[in-house]
């Protein structure tokens, strides 16, 4: 048995779960509770630590701030070592990594490696190369045709992911080049008035030349100065009763300051009065000091009031032609200047540029072969190591193959893969998405999960309700598989069978409850008599009998 990968979760205001801490164990951990008790919120607590996208609604309400802290030790895993090194991640002698990753009620979100801030795009990477999270729907991605390929490539793994990466970056050089031929071979005519169109578009711009975020700018100094007239009253109004008339507030506070430290010397707790007011008085001054200045600073000049409308139409009819937003225009300008950069290349006659994407073509086609090449070739392989494994799990006479058929050349090659299914004897292979019942995919996802088992993977996998549409034998054998599986890698599953959490090293049982009135989640190790009464309930019920708990303690063994 492999050594643990995850050593540690601890979560905090996390929805329901005002905290929680879990320790995982090696091998097969179940997580057990009933229906809504929070069980799938762990998984979105965990998907968090692996750099899934952060939500404000995932923030226990009434507070700030929600974080999970994930600790994953790598000293069993040099392909994860390789992929932190790779990104600067310092590794001590203990070849740990601790993951904190904290999300505000605001939706934003904070994340540190080792204690060294980082970005989501670098966790969402260490998170890949650590855990395989498989979720309660992932099956459902088996009946996507263009999900299909993926499977066989990552199983494949380094060779054909290095190889598919060489055909997208050669495909991508390729449809530039085209699009260039493309331009080029348009009539000289259209092209001139395309210059002379995309020229003027630019020239446009240029002229007005918007700043960030000025368009705002210049909406507000237009209010200011529209109404400068009625602000400035406002002002000196306020000035008037403040500091300016005779019996102001400014006065009638030394007034009332003077009169109260005149007796100061016949009862020092006046002294306790005064403070608050002298400082009352200092901020009176300070606001009228403050008032005085923006009275002064207000502009009523006409000739401003036109400049400034005049350069909000400006930008407002820009806008108008090119962009209802700031981010849009820009764009615009940055996309008309590659389009104007393109069509006034002159480096490539037409014909030297027809022979280089021919040239393209033939190497995206030689490397694209060797890609398929290499897939037809270990997909055999493949399709015998799932199909023992779907055999293994209740099936006995099921299939399972991968078809091929070919497409013109895309990004990640020429191949359409297919995964053929047939459950029964005697019934012809069909597409999954044709033939395979909800428990039949899970069983399916299951045995292509196992497949890799033992590869150059991650180390920890983590199964949300992999049983779903289970029961019976068929529920046994998968546990057996788990079980299985789990002597290659830390195995962690969430799951409602008996007979699951029967066969696990370790089980935790996953409660809510109203504390206080309010809903809480809580995570406990379940041992001995408190494991055997957990998986009696999950047998029984409610009513949870004798015969329920003999049935428990032979679940377990």
């Amino acid at each position: 048995m492999m050594e643990r990968m995850l050593r540690q979760l601890s979560v905090e205001n996390i929805a329901i779960i005002d905290q929680a801490e879990i320790t995982f164990g090696p091998g097969f951990t179940a997580m057990t509770g009933e229906t809504g008790a929070g069980k799938s919120l762990l998984i979105d607590a965990i998907g968090l630590a692996l750099g899934e996208r952060a939500d404000s609604d995932l923030v226990r309400s009434g507070s700030s701030k929600g974080s999970v802290t994930l600790l994953a030790d790598l000293s069993d895993s040099p392909s994860a070592r390789k992929v932190c090194t790779d990104l600067g991640i310092a590794l001590d002698a203990s070849d740990e990594v601790l993951i904190s990753r904290e999300v505000t009620a605001n939706g934003r979100s904070s994340v540190r490696i080792n204690g060294q801030p980082s970005s989501v795009g670098i966790l969402k990477q260490v998170g890949d190369a650590l855990v395989d999270l498989h979720g309660q729907h992932d099956h459902q991605s088996l009946l996507q045709p263009d999900r299909q390929i993926d499977f066989l490539d990552e199983w494949i793994g380094h060779e054909c992911v290095s190889r598919r990466e060489k055909v997208a970056v050669q495909f991508a050089k390729l449809q530039a080049s085209r699009r260039k031929l493309s331009s080029m071979q348009t009539s000289q005519k259209e092209r001139e008035q395309r210059i002379d169109m995309l020229k003027f578009q630019i020239s446009e711009i240029h002229e007005v030349n918007p700043g960030p975020g000025e368009l705002e700018e210049q909406e507000h100094r237009l209010r200011r100065l529209q109404n400068a007239e009625r602000l400035a009253q406002a002002s000196l109004t306020a000035l008037e009763v403040l500091q300016d008339q005779e019996g102001s507030s400014i006065d009638s506070m030394q007034s009332a300051l003077g009169s109260l430290e005149s007796i100061l010397a016949y009862d020092d707790d006046v002294g306790a009065v005064i403070e608050p007011l002298r400082n009352a008085s200092f901020h009176l001054e300070e606001g009228v000091r403050g008032l005085r200045q923006y009275a002064q600073s207000l502009d009523l000049d006409p000739a401003a009031l036109e400049q400034t409308a005049e350069r909000v139409e400006a930008i407002r009819a820009l806008r108008r032609k090119y962009g209802p937003s700031e981010e849009e225009l820009f764009e615009h300008l940055a996309a008309a200047g590659r389009e104007l950069e393109d069509l006034q290349q002159s480096e490539l006659s037409e014909t030297e540029l027809a022979e280089q994407v021919a040239h393209e073509e033939e190497v995206l086609m030689d490397i694209a072969g060797k890609l398929s090449a290499l897939r037809r070739r270990r997909a055999v392989e493949f399709q015998a190591i799932v199909q023992g494994h779907v055999q293994d799990l209740a099936m006995e006479k099921a299939l399972f193959e991968v078809k091929f058929t070919e497409k013109f050349v895309e990004g990640n090659g020429i191949d359409v893969v297919e995964l053929l299914f047939c459950a029964n004897p005697g019934e012809p292979l069909l597409p999954l998405v044709k033939t395979a019942s909800g428990g039949e995919l899970s069983r399916v996802m299951l045995a292509i999960k196992a497949a890799g088992a033992g590869l150059a993977g991650v180390p920890s996998m983590i199964f949300d309700e992999v049983d779903s549409g289970l029961g019976g034998r068929a529920a046994a054998v998968m546990a057996s598989k788990l079980q299985e599986l789990a002597g290659h890698c830390q195995v962690l599953v969430i799951t409602h069978l008996p007979q699951i959490a029967g066969k696990a090293n370790e089980q935790w049982q996953i409660e809510k409850s109203d504390e206080m009135g309010r809903s809480v989640t809580r995570l406990t190790q379940l041992k001995g008599d408190e494991r055997i009464a957990e998986i009696a309930r999950m047998l029984a019920g409610e009513e949870v009998g004798d015969s329920a708990i003999a049935n428990a303690k032979e679940l377990l063994g």
